[in-house]
């Protein structure tokens, strides 16, 4: 019988988590928000472990993600927003450059980084996601998160070496300079 590693809630709900939320579609982000929080303190976080960082809108999702990855705080950053199809084709760029980046800092640090942001066409769909008949996407990423932190620990060290071939793959995908580490700081401008 193979070997199943198992989540450890008890682990999980012990460690500090980060919330970034877009206010852009305010009313369908504070849904998520409200998702995503409760989720976390009904799985027995603590409040003062649970950390919301508003934003204006998805684009600005990964700088603040990179930021939180430096802090070295947190045990798993959940993302929140909503891009809504307009007229013009701005909706993929943003979703396109705002999955790339989230899914390139995740892999390179090893955090997970949950990725709670609708790409839909239309308000009523947001709303499905968001409460709605489609759950709530905020809730999900959370309990995504408490398993993800729940799980990484179980995993034995030679399972997380990167071989050869990984990197490669990765690499060819995101170039083969990595972010800075994330257990330092980032360089102050004007050497503060």
């Amino acid at each position: 019988m193979p070997k199943i590693y198992q989540s450890d809630p008890y682990f999980a709900k012990q460690k500090r988590y980060a919330i970034i939320v877009a206010r852009y579609n305010a009313t369908i982000t504070d849904k998520l928000l409200d998702g995503a929080v409760q989720t976390l303190l009904q799985a027995g976080v603590a409040d003062d472990c649970i950390d919301v960082f508003p934003v204006p809108g998805a684009w600005e999702i990964p700088v603040v993600v990179r930021h939180l990855i430096f802090s070295g705080r947190y045990s798993a950053v959940i993302c929140l927003g909503a891009v809504i199809r307009g007229e013009t084709t701005h909706d993929e760029h943003i979703n396109r450059q705002v999955s790339l980046s989230l899914g390139a800092l995740s892999l390179w640090t090893g955090l997970p980084i949950l990725f709670g942001v609708l790409t839909v066409q239309n308000l009523e769909q947001a709303l499905q996601r968001a409460g709605g008949t489609q759950g709530n996407k905020g809730a999900e990423c959370a309990a995504a998160a408490l398993e993800m932190v729940g799980l990484l620990p179980k995993i034995p060290t030679q399972l997380t070496t990167l071989g050869e071939n990984f990197q490669s793959a990765v690499n060819s995908l995101f170039g083969s300079t990595p972010p800075p580490s994330p257990f330092t700081k980032p360089p102050m401008p004007d050497g503060q």
